[in-house]
């Protein structure tokens, strides 16, 4: 049944501030790293914005926005510059926020983002800019309190077109947005200390209309599930308004995880607001094509790429997932395959995606970072472990316990099968006496004569007899071949 829902298409742009994996600040030598740090930590006079401070660009934040432009598919600026985006607030000393108003580094690109239904969806993005964040207010009753140690912090904004008309677009790109910049190696990607921050522009119109509607910014989600359910929130919201004969206020809300809701905050500014003029401290950032090629060419394969070349593989959606949410894991896994081939490759990915699936705990922040730090495990113990499994030296059930030891930094799988005494007995004629003895015991006629009777299901008993006395060595597809023969 058609609802009034259905006569209206949402149209969303985001813009995503992406804080770059840097030692230090972006124009001053403080540390980046605050998260455990005590309020105002981490700071310089410059970040305080103290006479006589001058910036000094930091050559790292330089390269990680060269390395995001060819994950965004982008041609980087040969020149570049900083512009003074003016505006008062208490976490902002210097009364005004160093960004690239007109000249960003990161010119029009596009990100291809993979949805539900396996098409994908072409996202383009008008540019990105280098830009330093701002410090954080903590509100109290009757007074607020300032932390400067994320001023300075250095970021790149990434601003897309309004490119996308569902909440399911609109998670599917910013999840891959996290893993492209993850990937590159330009970002930590920790949502959960704000490596990665989405501000979704949302509007609504109805239908074949030429024109966009009023839009609403919601400001500072920092996880995929939150970007997708302010954006359903925010369609109906401004539906509903436009139903009653109401506007649409410009304005930035804020998302409310608690509450499942959006609620206004301030009156949405211009760029006039904000007086942009040229930062004359800072010389314009100048890049040769032979600097861009070679830092370009350090960047890591993306993961389309390794989509592709696990394209034969005969993988579920929800295992390529898993496998790309830890980028060591995903890497280990594609030099399994080249090492062992498909079938072996196939079988490992089904035991990452499981661990990394019951290890994940609470999936709000959809593996808040693809995490590079992950204990190291051998492919050659995984191409062993997986062809043991293959020819049935362990059950499948052994060989998933065997992989979660490696993963927790064991070695040497057979060794490791021997000494927990997994290995599996396929030797015809061991297994022959023991099925002999179970069909022999008068507690098996029951399950025998089923069998006889049609009912199959009744197997499984005997099969199970067989295990048992056999301590789980037996091999149970072997055991239960064997027992058909002689029924």
């Amino acid at each position: 049944m058609m609802s009034v829902y259905d006569e209206y298409e949402m149209t969303i742009g985001i813009e995503c501030h992406v804080q770059l994996a840097t030692k230090t600040k972006l124009f001053s030598p403080a540390d980046n790293d605050a998260r455990n740090a005590e309020p105002n930590e981490k700071t310089h006079e410059i970040d305080f914005g103290l006479p006589g401070m001058l910036p000094v660009l930091n050559k790292h934040a330089v390269e990680l926005a060269v390395r995001a432009g060819k994950a965004l598919n982008a041609p980087i600026a040969r020149v570049s510059r900083f512009d003074r985006k003016h505006y008062f607030y208490p976490d902002l000393p210097k009364g005004y926020q160093t960004s690239q108003m007109y000249q960003p580094i990161i010119l029009a690109g596009y990100v291809d983002a993979p949805l539900e239904d396996g098409s994908l969806k072409r996202v383009r993005i008008h540019h990105a800019h280098m830009e330093e964040d701002a410090g954080k207010l903590t509100h109290h009753d009757g007074y607020s309190l300032v932390d400067l140690n994320r001023a300075g912090t250095p970021l790149i904004e990434i601003v897309s077109e309004p490119d996308i008309h569902s909440a399911e677009e609109a998670k599917a790109y910013a999840s891959e947005l996290h893993k492209l910049m993850v990937y590159a190696g330009v970002t930590h990607g920790d949502l959960y200390h704000g490596n990665m921050r989405f501000d979704v522009n949302i509007s609504v119109a109805k239908k074949g209309a030429t024109e966009l509607g009023k839009r609403a910014e919601v400001k500072n989600l920092n996880s995929f599930r939150s970007v997708e359910r302010a954006a359903e929130y925010e369609f109906k919201r401004q539906v509903d308004l436009l139903e009653n004969g109401e506007s649409v206020v410009q304005e930035t809300r804020g998302w409310s995880d608690d509450k499942q809701i959006t609620t206004s905050q301030r009156s949405k500014e211009d760029a006039q607001d904000y007086r942009y003029m040229p930062d004359a401290d800072i010389p314009p950032v100048v890049l040769s094509d032979e600097e861009i090629a070679r830092i370009q060419a350090e960047v890591p394969m993306l993961p389309a790429e390794y989509r592709e070349k696990w394209s034969g593989l005969g993988l579920d959606k929800s295992v390529v997932n898993s496998l790309l949410s830890n980028q060591n894991y995903a890497s280990i896994m594609l030099k399994v395959q080249e090492k062992s081939g498909d079938v072996a490759a196939k079988r490992v990915a089904h035991w990452f995606a499981s661990a990394l699936t019951s290890n994940s705990g609470d999936s709000e922040h959809d593996s808040a970072s693809v995490e590079a730090n992950t204990p190291h495990v051998s492919v050659d113990d995984l191409v062993e472990l997986a062809e043991m499994t293959e020819k049935a030296e362990i059950s499948s059930t052994n060989a998933k316990e065997l992989f979660n030891e490696l993963l927790a930094g064991a070695t040497d799988p057979r060794k490791l099968a021997e000494e927990k005494n997994l290995l599996q007995v396929s030797d015809e004629s061991a297994i022959a006496s023991i099925v002999d003895e179970v069909l022999s015991d008068p507690a098996s006629a029951a399950s025998i004569a089923d069998i006889k009777a049609g009912k199959d299901k009744a197997i499984g008993y005997l099969v199970g007899q067989v295990m048992k006395r056999s301590k789980g060595q037996a091999n149970p597809s072997l055991a239960q071949k064997l027992i058909r023969e002689r029924l």
